[in-house]
C-alpha cells in the first residue's frame, strides 16, 4: 500500500514538473487510488491469518529494523539534500533522493526475506545514476520523477499478481 502512495507521489511531481497537465494528473490520482485499493482489499483478506501469527522476536527485531532503515532514510536524504544545495549542487537531490529510497530496500529485502525488494532498489539506484546522464536535462529532468515513481507501481504490480501462498 505505501509503494502505490509514494509512487503516486513521485508521478505526480513528475506531471507538475513535465507541465503534463490536470488530465495526467487525474490519471495518476485513479491509477493510484486503484493500486492502493487493491492492495487494501489483499491486505484485509489475509488480515485473519495475519492475526494470527505470533509476535515473535524475529518479528520485532523486524519491526525495529524496518523503523530504522525509514528513519534513517529520511535523514540522510535531508542531511545530503542540504548538504548539495549548500555546495552549489542542488541539480543533484532528486537523483540523490531516488538513489537513498533504492538503498534502502536492500536492508528491508534481507529482514522482510522479499527478493524483490532487492530487484526494487537495484533498479533505482542504477537509475539514479544512469538518467541524469541521459536525459536532455540531467540531473533536473523530469524523467527522474517518472522513473522512481514507475519503478515502485511496477513493485507494486509484480506483489500484486497472484495472491499470495499459504505457509501451509
Amino acid at each position: 500500500m505505501v509503494l502505490s502512495f509514494f509512487g503516486a507521489a513521485w508521478l505526480e511531481a513528475w506531471d507538475w514538473r513535465a507541465g503534463a497537465g490536470p488530465v495526467a494528473c487525474a490519471v495518476i490520482a485513479a491509477l493510484g487510488l486503484a493500486l492502493l485499493a487493491t492492495a487494501y482489499r489483499r491486505y484485509r483478506r489475509y488480515a485473519p491469518a495475519l492475526a494470527l501469527v505470533p509476535a515473535t522476536p524475529e518479528k520485532r527485531r523486524a519491526r525495529r529494523v524496518f523503523n530504522i532503515v525509514n528513519g534513517g532514510q529520511w535523514l540522510v536524504i535531508v542531511v545530503l539534500g542540504n548538504v548539495l544545495a549548500n555546495l552549489g549542487l542542488g541539480a543533484w537531490v532528486i537523483p540523490m533522493a531516488i538513489g537513498v529510497v533504492g538503498l534502502h530496500f536492500l536492508p528491508l529485502a534481507r529482514v522482510f526475506d522479499n527478493p524483490a525488494h532487492y530487484v526494487l532498489g537495484a533498479a533505482m539506484v542504477v537509475f539514479a545514476l544512469v538518467y541524469p546522464r541521459v536525459a536532455p536535462g540531467g540531473p533536473l529532468d523530469p524523467v527522474g520523477f517518472l522513473g522512481a515513481g514507475v519503478l515502485l507501481w511496477l513493485s507494486v504490480l509484480w506483489a500484486l499478481r497472484r495472491p499470495a501462498r499459504s505457509a501451509a
